[in-house]
């Protein structure tokens, strides 16, 4: 009787040995929150599961979109926002009124990509007048002639991202001359591979996204290379031009903001945006964008170093700004 008290205590006390051990090993997974932007998510993504293979931390990435993103950041949600874009002042306000201060960190230079059907073998090139046409608030453009009278009479389908991503705003700044300006009868979708399939599945598709995944997808769709004005060259996207300053107007820089808190005194927040800014080189690269110039990412990673909250943006998309340039302005 009394050593089968003794088996029954010794099993109870490993049973709560095995409960404690198990508890305070969760207890120490620590965890990161991420969302923003579907054009930055595949580095971010990247980035988080080379670091949680080598830290025991958790980090979740979702791809909400930029003003998604923004939405929870400035809640206190999350400790890092993907952003294609430039935080607006709408947002520096909701943080300012939660008392979140970041960190914008400019990762890596993107280029909006114009595409068409692959089948499609009579657009040679876009302008960026004629891209205007075509996404202009109140645009009347239905068919492909409308746009150039060489073109057939084909309905053209247009495809593109949500009023809520980065890359919209950006776009139609670039082209229409003011962040969400543009018509709304097209296909939107915060999802860049839902956009790919669309226009691959369509004859007459057009639509524009960040640069990797027209290059993950270059069997089922063709790059159009644009006119920044008249008597430019037609330039197609490439990491070469996106470097060299001759894909206009329609080169970005893509960013990460960093809850400045969190940097301070969560260490696994801050051994993070150092890993990433460390091998965002190598990992930009792989997932088919492109890396900003070494100096830069010199100047970005001294930026984080001195831990300078703030933007160097007025609240609207920059087309052409230098990052050194960009950095500068944040004191």
């Amino acid at each position: 009787m009394k050593s089968n008290k003794i088996k029954s205590l010794g099993l109870a006390a490993l049973v709560a040995s095995t409960f404690t051990f198990s508890y305070t090993v969760n207890a120490e997974v620590k965890t990161i929150a991420i969302d923003g932007s579907s054009t930055v998510y595949p580095i971010t993504e990247a980035v988080a599961e080379e670091f949680q293979a080598a830290q025991k931390v958790k980090v979740t990435v979702g791809e909400s979109g930029t003003g998604g993103g923004f939405k929870k950041f400035c809640r206190g949600e999350t400790d890092i926002s993907d952003a294609s874009r430039p935080i607006s002042q709408k947002e520096m306000d909701a943080c300012k009124e939660a008392g979140i201060q970041y960190i914008e960190l400019p990762i890596a230079y993107d280029a909006f990509t114009v595409v068409v059907n692959s089948k499609n073998d009579f657009v040679k090139s876009l302008s960026a007048e004629e891209l205007k046409k075509i996404w202009a608030p109140g645009s009347s453009v239905k068919n492909w002639n409308q746009v150039n009278s060489a073109y057939p009479n084909q309905t053209m389908s247009l495809f593109g991202p949500g009023t809520a991503s980065g890359t919209f705003d950006y776009f139609t700044e670039a082209i229409n001359g003011k962040a969400k300006s543009s018509r709304s009868d097209y296909t939107p979708s915060e999802d860049d591979n839902v956009l790919v399939q669309g226009v691959a599945s369509n004859a007459g598709g057009l639509g524009y996204f960040g640069y990797a995944y027209y290059a993950e997808n270059k069997d089922k769709l063709r790059a159009v290379p644009i006119v920044a004005k008249a008597g430019s060259p037609a330039v197609l996207p490439s990491p070469e031009t996106v470097m060299n300053g001759t894909y206009q107007p329609l080169s970005r820089p893509l960013f990460i903001y960093v809850n400045a808190t969190a940097a301070a005194f969560k260490p696994e927040v801050k051994a993070l945006v150092n890993y990433y800014l460390e091998n965002a080189p190598q990992l930009v690269k792989e997932v088919k964008y492109v890396p900003l110039p070494a100096e830069d990412y010199a100047a970005v990673n001294a930026h984080f170093k001195a831990m300078k909250p703030g933007t160097g943006f007025n609240g609207t998309p920059e087309v052409g700004i230098k990052i050194t340039d960009l950095l500068k302005r944040i004191k």
